[in-house]
Order: C-alpha cells, then structure tokens, then sequence
C-alpha cells in the first residue's frame, strides 16, 4: 500500500527543486498534489511534467489574496487539503554594515510571513472541514546557529522553527500535526545564487564556496533534493501522527540536537 494513497497536499515554491521533489514523492506514494507556485508557466510545466496526480496552482506567499486564491485553488482542484508544505523562500547574504530594510522586509515576507500566512490559511480550511491534516515547514541549518554573512536568512530560518513549535502545540488540539524539516546544504540551481554570494563577500573565485561547503558535510557531500523526500512523506503519513511540533535535521551530519 502506497503511504500517501488517498491524500491531497498543496506545495509552494513547488515548480522547481525541492518543492518539485517532494511533489513527485508524493504522487508516487499515491497523493495529488497542487504545485503552488509565483511562476505559474513554470508550475504547469512541472504538473504536466509529473502526469495525473498533478495541478499547477499561482501562489505569491507574500500577498495575503495570493495566498488565498491560491488555497481556494487547491481545494477546487483536489476537493481538499490533507498535507501542507511551506517550502516557499528565498536567500540572501550580506555583512551585517551592509543589510538593507528592503533586502531584510523581503526576506522576511517570504520566509516567515508567507510561511506563517499560508499555513494559517490552510489551517483554517482543515479545522472547516474536520481534516486530521498535516503541515510541514522548510527550516535550515541556517536556523540552528548565526552565520557571519547570513544573517537575515538565519533569523528567517531560526524564526520557522520557533512558528513550527507554536503552531504545532496550538493546532494539535484539532488533530493537525506541525512539524518541519531543516535541511543542510542541498545542491541545485539556487545555489549559483549562493555562490556568488560568496564569492562577492568572501572573494572566492565561482564554485569554491559550494566546493568547500560539500566537502565540509560529515557524509561527504551535498545534500539533493531527493536526500529529502523521505522525511517529507514519513512526516505527512499516519507513522508520524504522534509527533508535535519537531524539527528534523536531515543534513548528511551537519547539526546534531
């Protein structure tokens, strides 16, 4: 019996990487996703891509309509919300002299607003309709400990952690189970993004800094997405009912709690 079988999930920032893995897990553990994405073309691509199973829904989690049309979406498309995953977010990286309001505000809006927002959404439509639902949050390593250049997205990251703790001991008490995954580094396109980062703030040449932080991982390189997939179909499957408001560390050995 495929684990998922019979249920429906809404995934943001799904039409690509992480959100795309997990979409595919979970058709393949018999769910219909919608792919919740702010690039629509991109989020059809991907739904026709995974075959039956599959619906692109728009979603900017950083606009409270957006985020509402979206869920509303996703109910008509799959008649209901089962499982959640908050995998929406963006990085950004600069000396503490250097952060902006506007680089910090956008941050936050993303990571923790739209993760908080959209839940709460979601939420609501599980209490509605009596669904013993499951919500997942994207944490990070980053979450677990400052980093010199990399503070706000250390504080976005710490502060998902902290929501994923509070909403899972408040919506416990209707049967929705709250939890979170914080991953490592994880290999991908975003990481060109973070590289050059790196490479502007620290003078590393292109590559160096992904070169180094994957060898620096104790199971001896970077993360992918699918390293991931596991912990997202066991969180969201009846073997993890009886947990509340955990973060897991799925990082090849990076943080240990």
């Amino acid at each position: 019996m495929m684990r998922l079988d019979g249920k429906t999930a809404l995934i943001t920032g799904a039409a690509r990487g992480i959100g795309l893995a997990f979409a595919r897990a979970y058709v393949a553990e018999g769910a219909r996703v919608a792919i919740a994405d702010i690039d629509i073309g991109r989020a059809r691509g991907a739904a026709d891509e995974i075959g039956e199973g599959a619906i692109a829904v728009e979603m900017d989690v950083t606009s409270q309509s957006s985020i509402d049309t979206g869920v509303e979406a996703a109910v008509e498309g799959l008649g209901r919300i089962d499982i959640l995953i908050n995998n929406a977010a963006i990085f950004t990286a600069a000396p503490i002299t250097e952060i902006t309001r506007e680089d910090y505000d956008r941050a936050f809006s993303v990571n923790v607003s739209g993760t908080l927002f959209t839940l709460q959404a979601v939420a609501r439509h599980m209490i509605d309709r009596g669904i013993k639902g499951r919500i997942i949050n994207m944490a990070s390593q980053a979450g677990r400990r400052g980093e010199p250049l990399v503070a706000v997205y250390c504080s976005t990251k710490a502060a998902v952690i902290s929501l994923t703790q509070s909403a899972g001991l408040n919506l416990i008490s209707h049967g929705i189970n709250v939890n979170a995954i914080s991953p490592g580094v994880v290999d991908g396109e975003h990481w060109d993004g973070v590289d050059a980062f790196f490479a502007k703030y620290e003078g590393k040449a292109p590559g160096q800094k992904k070169a180094e932080v994957g060898v620096a991982v104790p199971f001896g390189r970077m993360g992918t997405a699918d390293d991931l997939t596991g912990m997202a179909v066991f969180l969201a499957s009846d073997e993890a009912r009886y947990i509340v408001a955990q973060t897991y560390n799925v990082d090849g050995g990076q943080w240990m709690s």
